[in-house]
């Protein structure tokens, strides 16, 4: 296992251009993305994306000119997640691929790349401020998700409780809306110096400016904020970080402090030290810093302890390590759940914990507790804990697979869905509630574009207007749904379409 940053450029050409690259949120299997993006990188190697501009009539002059697609909306693909169950949403986005093929290709030509790696060396230089959040692939049959993970266990928790050896307080913190307020600008100001970019800001070969044009290509010529999603966006997330561990490097050395450790993974900051002063001292540096860069700290994410074992670990870790119970009672132990649930909403430990329960009942036959109860319980707490989306559906195919009349399934599943139909923005549960629903007989319409697709391959899901005809039938023909895989999956949500580890439950029944 190892970070793109020891890939040659060929390599992390590879890495970029696979579907598990391009988007990194749980989508149904028979998504596919990946014939479409191959298709794509063939058709545009060793070319630039203003080759593939359409034309049309300018408004004014009647003169033919080149359709920009920084003046087309809903270029990129928005999915709506809520995150809390009422009024707070996230977008993840699938970039459109055109684009998403072309920044690939610049980022990692030969040139691009070295300098790329070289600038990352210098934002790495400080040993005190490390960096465990560089994207990196698995050696594996696990996914790159599941070992990026691990990775985060060993390098953040585990390093960071073994540092109480060395230190007595730890600060978190984190960055409010990391990608949602990353200014576009910023990451030429990374990659070249500040000075550089003003200087250069006109130059269309410099690497940093070509970044900033894709993202604004993508966004309608905006330059607040990037696609969230992507392992693509990810890396470019950490040139601005990674800049902004060199500027505060800078700052420790002018104030010859050096008795502290920071570990970074994305946006989140766990910095220990002897002394609290100086905790706070770096925590005042960091956020002048991002002030600079057009982000905040969250003040409520800020937090110093002066016990670093207990606060190196997560708190809904530790609260469900203390109050799990394996009772045998499938009621009973999904109640502990739902309770976790409602003391550390959205969390990783909650996830966990329907993945075991998901084990316990995914080879049953039958249950002599009434299933319409658990419905009810997993579906309220997918209700309010929209993280935990694929994983409930997995459940939930298996608890309605219990009920023995198929008039009661289906007045059961209608009742769910006139639940779910208050939650505002919720194309990301509506994908999963059609993977539930796909092999029953019971029809359902939702008005989430992923679920349109799944039924009419005509539907358009990018804005692609703005290319020739050649690069947009390729997009328009090239199918993303894979009806061979519809064809194949059971009734019953399959562990491995939503299973991140491979849990063995130990659950006898």
């Amino acid at each position: 296992m190892k970070t793109i940053l020891k890939y040659t450029h060929l390599e992390a050409r590879r890495y970029f251009l696979k579907e598990e690259s391009y988007f990194n949120f749980d989508l149904p299997p028979y998504f596919n993305f990946q014939n479409l993006i191959t298709k794509l990188s063939k058709k545009m190697d060793n070319k630039l994306l203003s080759d593939f501009y359409g034309t049309c009539k300018s408004a004014n002059t009647k003169k033919i000119k080149a359709t920009y697609p920084s003046e087309f909306e809903d270029v990129n693909y928005k999915l709506l997640n809520n995150k809390d169950g009422r009024f707070a949403w996230r977008p993840f986005q699938l970039i459109h691929p055109a684009i998403y093929v072309s920044l690939v290709h610049r980022i990692t030509e030969e040139q691009n790349w070295k300098f790329i790696i070289k600038r990352f060396k210098d934002f790495s230089k400080n040993p005190r401020i490390s960096c465990f959040s560089i994207p990196l692939e698995s050696n594996s049959k696990t996914s790159d998700k599941a070992r990026a993970v691990m990775n985060w266990w060993h390098s953040i928790e585990q390093r960071s409780i073994g540092l109480a050896l060395e230190y007595e307080y730890i600060l978190h913190t984190d960055i409010s809306d990391c990608y949602g307020s990353l200014y576009t600008h910023t990451i030429p100001w990374a990659l070249h110096s500040k000075k550089t970019a003003k200087e250069e800001r006109d130059n269309k070969q410099l690497i940093g400016n070509v970044i900033d044009k894709h993202l604004q290509d993508m966004s309608f010529g905006q330059t607040n904020g990037i696609p969230q999603g992507s392992a693509l966006m990810d890396f470019i997330a950490e040139m601005v970080l990674g800049y902004a561990d060199l500027e505060l490097s800078k700052r420790v050395k002018r104030f010859k402090l050096d008795d502290f450790q920071i570990l970074r993974y994305r946006d989140d900051y766990r910095i220990l030290a002897n002394n609290p002063q100086d905790a706070e001292f770096i925590v005042k540096h960091i956020t002048e810093i991002m002030i600079d860069l057009g982000m905040q700290l969250s003040a409520k994410k800020t937090l110093l302890s002066s016990d670093v074992v207990q606060d190196s670990i997560k708190p809904d870790k530790l609260f469900w390590l203390s109050n799990k119970k394996e009772t045998g009672n499938l009621q009973k132990d999904l109640l502990l759940i739902h309770n976790l649930s409602k003391k550390h909403p959205n969390s990783g430990s909650l996830t966990r914990a329907l993945h075991e329960f998901f084990y316990r009942v995914e080879n049953i036959k039958k249950t002599k507790r009434n299933s319409s109860v658990l419905i009810s319980i997993i579906i309220d707490i997918a209700y309010k804990n929209p993280r935990t989306y694929p994983v409930s559906a997995a459940i939930l195919s298996k608890l309605v697979t219990l009920i023995g009349s198929e008039k009661e399934q289906s007045r059961i599943l209608a009742l769910i869905l006139r639940r779910f139909e208050k939650i505002p923005n919720t194309g990301y549960l509506q994908i999963w509630l059609q993977r539930v629903l796909l092999k029953t007989k019971k029809n359902c319409r939702f008005n989430e574009c992923l679920c349109k697709k799944v039924i009419n391959p005509s539907v358009s899901i990018w804005n692609s207007d703005w290319l020739k005809t050649s690069l947009k039938n390729i997009i328009s023909f090239t199918p993303i749904v894979d009806k061979k895989i519809i064809q194949k999956i059971n009734k019953t949500i399959d562990a491995k379409e939503v299973e991140l580890f491979e849990l063995k439950s130990g659950y006898t029944y």
